[in-house]
């Protein structure tokens, strides 16, 4: 082996050792730090609990006597009194004919359009296939974009722009041709519209809203069983028996209207949770299920005590049309919420100090909760209050002012030994 070759290997090995050395010191006096840190942040929590219960509204049950049904409005918009909420069919072609209405008024509309616009452009079916491929470019490019701001009016040109070129190359390339082909067009479209409209009256009737609303076109059987008058008396032991129940539903129901924007939540609470709750007062309410949303409710109602329950009544006029699909909810009362600063549980420790009586002045010893937190390389003691314990952590806030105050972000120390008031950290 060349002296060279023998010199490298040393040296390799000797790094080598070199680096385990360093390594298993690191880890040794890794696990005998006496220092051990956290970070603090701020935190909030909840006092609350989980309960199930129902929604009430005031709603009126829309129903028909028999025939196809085509509902109108979209589930929770608003109706007008006398809006039509469904047109009823006779029989499967009145639906038909109206589906052929909706496309010769589109129709009608684009032709109406490309009439407009006939003055505009113009050329002959060459130049019009250039504009229609121009126009389904400019269509795709906004599209890919994400700047719709356009694409009704752009959608609008691209089909004026294809009927254009349709009749100039069924009628010949000159424009005052194919403006008046798009007028014959417009004209046995509006005689059709007519001709299907009269048949259409004939086998045609409305369902209309009697007073103003909100529409829903589910219905569950409870809303005759659960009415807003109704939970001025109602009790936990109906509320659990409604739970059990299982309304049938009406057949001949299209839907119904919520005529009242103030909504209820009734619920059955044990006694001790109920006494919580004060009447006039609002607590917040936590749904996470079928709907994701945080209300503020009053109370409306805390009943008698009935077998060590009682029922509960909450209010709000908020966010009617986003739950007008809910009936029976899970969701989570919030009683209380504390904000506060987080940090664990062993941090705090207990400090006896010196304090002054500021009415006598008089000195004395008191025990003060607080924690070590690391402030460049010493310790330094900062009372606080707790507010709140879980099972791995406790929320506190500062008891401190100015340098001594407790802030978020800060770090405190977990674990050491030997610790007081200044010790420098190494």
């Amino acid at each position: 082996m060349k002296q060279g070759t023998l010199n490298g290997n040393v040296i390799m090995l000797a790094l080598l050792a070199a680096v385990l050395v360093y390594l298993g010191v690191s880890a040794w006096q890794s696990l005998r730090d006496p220092f051990t840190t956290a970070a603090t942040y701020l935190y909030t929590v909840d006092d609350s609990m989980e309960v199930t219960g129902f929604l009430v509204r005031e709603e009126q049950v829309l129903t028909y006597s028999g025939g196809t049904v085509e509902l109108l409005p979209q589930e929770g918009e608003k109706v007008a009194k006398g809006g039509t909420v469904a047109l009823l069919y006779q029989d499967a072609s009145g639906l038909e004919r109206r589906e052929q209405l909706q496309q010769l008024q589109m129709e009608k509309e684009q032709l109406e359009y490309a009439l407009e616009r006939s003055d505009v452009g113009g050329g002959d079916s060459g130049q019009l296939s250039q504009q229609v491929l121009d126009a389904i470019v400019s269509l795709r490019a906004s599209v890919i974009s994400g700047d719709l701001t356009g694409l009704e009016s752009q959608t609008l040109d691209l089909k004026s722009l294809v009927y254009k070129r349709e009749y100039a190359y069924t009628d010949g390339e000159d424009a005052a041709d194919s403006a008046a082909s798009i007028q014959a067009a417009l004209d046995s479209v509006n005689s059709q519209i007519s001709a299907l409209s009269s048949q259409a009256a004939q086998s045609t009737s409305r369902i209309t809203a009697s007073q103003a609303g909100i529409f829903s076109g589910y219905v569950d059987g409870y809303e005759s069983l659960l009415t807003p008058a109704g939970l001025e008396t109602i009790t936990p032991g109906q509320l659990n028996q409604l739970a059990g129940e299982r309304p049938e539903e009406d057949g001949t129901a299209v839907g119904k209207l919520i005529t009242d924007s103030t909504w209820y939540f009734a619920c059955a609470l044990p006694e001790a949770d109920g006494a919580r709750l004060v009447e006039g007062r609002s607590v917040t309410v936590r749904f996470s299920r079928d709907w994701s949303g945080e209300l503020s409710m009053t109370v409306e109602r805390v009943g008698e005590p009935e077998n060590g329950q009682v029922a509960v009544v909450l209010s709000t006029d908020k966010h009617l049309s986003d739950t007008t699909l809910l009936r029976r909810q899970t969701v989570e009362l919030v009683f209380d919420s504390i904000t506060g600063i987080r940090l664990p549980k062993e941090a705090v420790r207990v400090s006896q100090q010196t304090v002054t009586d500021e009415e006598t002045g008089e000195e004395s010893q008191a025990s003060v909760p607080g924690v070590f937190a690391l402030v460049g390389e010493q310790a330094e003691f900062k009372p606080v209050t707790i507010l709140a314990q879980g099972d791995s952590f406790t929320l506190v806030e500062a008891a401190g002012t100015g340098r001594k105050a407790l802030r978020a972000g800060d770090l405190v120390i977990v674990a050491a030994e030997d610790l007081y008031d200044g010790k420098v950290i190494k």
